[in-house]
């Protein structure tokens, strides 16, 4: 019943507008945190925690009123926690699963868990008083289902050849822009809309998603367009649909098996090596199976992008989880009035509204994801992977030469890519911290929009280095070994809101000042990568066989 890869391409842009809605409803909605636990506090959830002499404000609408208090949010916010660890620790098994089985059953597994995930949190905001525990399971489930579409529509853009980091860009991008919906759920509430009925209509889009991923995804990973089964399975009439599938690597393509057929190489016809097996340039499949997975696990870049992601996923993630308290923080210390009841209520209406406009906020993923996509895939199409590729896209253009004297090699221009990328987000980085050190309401705007820019760069950024520098078959490993140790350092989050509400009373100076200090740490990947580049420099210059010569024999 699954379609066949050939089918899936024809779909291609069926599925990457379906995945971008998808991931925009049903992704990583966990991070829109703010906006669901006030939701959570106004059906109940862990009122009981509350005694009277403890209570800090009343939720009061028209479904109910139910007290408020510290520990209750310390409670939800460790359902929090829990569930943005589920959301990026599974992805090591998840790309394991993914490179064996392909994205279908990652993703149909995804669905149905983000169906159960609404189902639980519908039934038991009917009884909170007993069944509050269950939304640790729900929020677990959420984060589950939500990273599984997510990463499996990580491998969607090789569909697209060279423009496979701005894709992929934009499906990071509606992964991170997946905050926005529940702020746009919190509307819907606020119109006095059943939380039982907007959770069932949820699980019931998460069925349909399934339904779509049974209809047209295959069963087969997508190749990435660098492997030679990219062409010999997608391929449907020789040579035809090559060139729409590969663009100008077709010249290539075309003129290594001229070359082998005219040169009839006895050394081939001694050993029975049929041509057409050889019909592909020699850095793909065949390279990429002699790198092992030991020895990208254990590169300098791969073990630096660690560091780099552990530290910026810890800082976002304990902006997002509180966000809620630090505002109403610094809307209580700035007022001239005591610490009041009214007060209290007064800066709840505040935090509603900064936490719905940090919400929408997140729509800016969606462009600014396929920006830094786009600063991967700068000035890629005029590139070569070595001198030999150089001389055959001359040769097939009928002797001239259309290149530079001096190629410009793939590799090295994907790794300078990869320097701006992450320079400009580290930068961006530092000057949020900054912002966040800096005791004024209204610079908290200036401030949701360095964090939704941070956050929608650094996942795309680390997607298209991992694209461009190791092997297909071990991206999603590597991915999700990655995403498992930014989840290790997410968990710190807990102790540092821990430290914030009770040591530093609510105070969150010293606990960002020493987040700042730490995002400087992030800058040594991209410095490690200006010295690999610096490398891989020297060598293409020694390995280079001089200026191309026309054919009067005059130097280029």
């Amino acid at each position: 019943m699954a379609p066949t890869l050939q089918q899936a391409y024809e779909r291609r842009r069926w599925m990457a507008g379906t995945a971008v809605l998808e991931n925009l409803l049903c992704s990583a909605v966990l991070l829109g945190w703010g906006s669901l636990l006030i939701m959570l506090k106004n059906e109940g959830f862990y009122s009981s925690l509350c005694q009277a002499g403890n209570t800090t404000n009343v939720t009061q609408d028209a479904r109910a009123s139910w007290p408020s208090c510290d520990r209750q949010e310390e409670m939800l916010n460790l359902g929090f926690t829990i569930g943005s660890f589920v959301l990026s620790a599974t992805t090591l098994p998840l790309g394991i699963i993914m490179d064996r089985f392909g994205p279908r059953p990652t993703r149909l597994i995804g669905s149905a868990s983000f169906a159960a995930s609404c189902t639980l949190m519908a039934l038991a905001s009917r009884d909170t008083r007993v069944l509050s525990p269950l939304i640790f399971l729900a929020l677990s489930l959420n984060g589950f289902g939500g990273i599984c579409l997510t990463f499996s529509s990580l491998t969607l853009p090789n569909m697209f050849g060279n423009m496979r980091s701005t894709i992929m860009g934009l499906m990071i991008g509606s992964y991170a822009s997946s905050a926005v919906t529940f702020p746009g759920v919190k509307l819907i509430y606020d119109v006095d809309v059943s939380f039982v009925v907007i959770m069932f209509t949820w699980s019931a889009l998460a069925c349909l998603i399934f339904l779509n991923c049974v209809l047209n995804w295959p069963s087969e990973a997508f190749p990435a367009p660098e492997e030679g089964r990219y062409m010999k399975k997608i391929k449907f009439t020789g040579l035809a649909l090559d060139h729409k599938v590969t663009g100008d690597r077709f010249y290539t393509h075309v003129t290594i098996v001229g070359q082998r057929l005219s040169q009839k190489a006895p050394s081939m016809e001694k050993v029975g090596i049929n041509i057409s097996s050889q019909d592909i340039p020699p850095t793909s499949e065949n390279h990429e199976k002699s790198v092992s997975f030991r020895t990208s696990l254990c590169s300098p870049i791969f073990l630096w992008s660690l560091l780099t992601m552990g530290i910026t996923q810890l800082r976002v993630i304990f902006y997002m989880a509180t966000m809620n308290k630090m505002l109403e923080h610094l809307v209580i210390t700035s007022s001239q009035e005591q610490d009041t009841v009214d007060l209290r209520q007064k800066a709840a209406k505040k935090v509603g509204f900064y936490s719905f406009i940090f919400g929408i906020m997140q729509l800016l993923c969606l462009f600014t994801c396929p920006l830094i996509g786009y600063i991967m895939d700068w000035k890629i199409k005029d590139c070569v992977d070595s001198p030999a590729e150089l001389t055959a896209l001359s040769d097939a253009r009928d002797g001239v030469a259309t290149k530079s004297a001096r190629p410009r090699y793939r590799k090295i221009q994907k790794l300078t890519n990869a320097i701006s990328a992450f320079t400009l987000t580290n930068f961006l980085l530092v000057a949020f911290g900054i912002t966040c050190l800096i005791k004024s309401l209204h610079l908290q705007f200036m401030t949701f929009v360095l964090h939704t820019v941070v956050r929608g760069f650094y996942h795309s950024a680390c997607g298209g280095l991992y694209a461009a520098v190791f092997p297909s078959n071990h991206f999603g490993t590597l991915i999700g070994l990655q995403s498992l140790i930014s989840a290790v350092f997410a968990l710190l989050q807990q102790p540092l809101f821990m430290a914030m509400v009770g040591p530093l009373k609510g105070d969150p100076f010293w606990v960002n000042l020493g987040l700042l200090l730490s995002s400087l740490l992030g800058f040594l990947l991209p410095s490690y990568l200006f010295y690999y580049r610096a490398l891989l420099q020297k060598e293409h210059t020694t390995d280079w066989e001089g200026p191309l010569k026309a054919p009067d024999g005059i130097d280029l």
